[in-house]
């Protein structure tokens, strides 16, 4: 048996919720038990009582109870991405040096594994080695069907540095999304708190951000604030449109739940979306238009980790939004460069 242990949560583990991040610390640590040990009071963080569920910070400190040696052996040997993605995930770098490395996530791919999910952006980042010994690490996430800017560190170092330039909001992302309906007005900030709806199965699939009015967050048990500015670049009519969207809290599917919560939920999100407008009917957008979700990571500006100079990426749009893009007759180059500049 291993004593007490006290892990620490590093900056690119940063948002995971716990019982993953145990799960892939310790791969023989059951799930069951991580719940078992988590309501008995013997896994604390930060010396308080947690939920398996529970998100973690980077910097806390994880104290565990002695447990069986084949519990606590380390993983097994790291995941070798097929030939097929490991191409596909080349193809998705967008920028390339020697501290940082930015995809174009594909919609469909996680980043981080759960739930039996193997094949995901952490995975495939074995292909993105060149010629470093490690791979590259995560410093944020995206919702496995968001597309976009995903920025990942080539060392612990600029890991390090990225993951503290998203925690300390110094990194301006801008999302593009086609939304049922046309928001009025056509720029505002959306404030509302988000509270985590419980999910279904073992992994808590399923779970489901609900809004709360700003005031009673303090109120509200596990509800925290988030605010999203917005603007409406185009419209086609009142039958759907083409927004900016840019997250000055990170909160989880922040954008999808308060766009559905104004009444314009983000087109083809069946879990937010139930294609409702303010107006009370669901949009005629034909069969043309895709199913997938149309929320993409357009762009990100944040603080090079090694010297400090700004780094602005930006990401073509997926295939399918592309499409809806054409359909609708909306033209990617008519979009301001910073759609919230004063002038924009």
């Amino acid at each position: 048996m291993s004593g007490v242990q006290h892990l620490t949560v590093e900056p690119e583990e940063a948002d995971q919720r716990l019982d993953r991040w145990l799960r892939r610390r310790m791969p023989g640590l059951a799930q069951g038990r991580i719940e078992r040990l988590c309501r008995k009071g013997e896994i604390r963080v930060d010396g308080g009582r947690v939920r398996a569920a529970t998100r973690l910070e980077a910097g806390q400190t994880v104290r565990l109870p002695p447990l069986a040696e084949d519990v606590t052996a380390p993983a097994r040997a790291p995941f070798r991405p097929s030939a097929d993605d490991a191409e596909m995930i080349r193809a998705a770098v967008i920028y390339r040096d020697e501290h940082v490395i930015a995809l174009n996530k594909p919609p469909g791919l996680a980043v981080q594994g759960g739930s039996g999910q193997v094949r995901h952006v952490d995975a495939l980042a074995e292909a993105l080695r060149f010629e470093r010994e490690e791979k590259p690490k995560l410093v944020h996430r995206l919702d496995r069907d968001t597309s976009g800017v995903l920025v990942m560190g080539r060392s612990a170092r600029a890991a390090a540095a990225l993951a503290r330039a998203f925690q300390s909001r110094d990194a301006r992302k801008v999302y593009w999304a086609a939304v049922a309906g046309a928001p009025h007005p056509r720029a505002g900030t959306i404030r509302l708190g988000l509270v985590k709806a419980p999910g279904h199965g073992r992994g808590g699939e399923g779970e489901k951000m609900l809004p709360v009015p700003f005031e009673s967050v303090p109120d509200t048990p596990g509800a925290r604030r988030a605010t999203t500015d917005y603007r409406v670049i185009e419209a086609a009519g009142r039958r759907a449109a083409w927004v900016a969207l840019s997250p000055l809290t990170g909160r989880t599917h922040q954008l999808r739940a308060h766009m559905a919560a104004i009444g314009h939920p983000i087109i083809g999100d069946g879990k937010y979306g139930s294609g409702v407008t303010m107006e009370g009917r669901a949009p005629d957008l034909g069969g043309a238009v895709s199913r997938k979700l149309h929320l993409h990571a357009r762009s990100l500006d944040i603080a090079h980790p090694v010297g400090g100079a700004r780094l602005v990426l930006t990401a073509p749009l997926p295939e399918h939004m592309a499409r809806t893009w054409d359909l609708m007759g909306w033209d990617p180059k008519d979009a301001p460069d910073d759609p919230f500049a004063e002038d924009a």
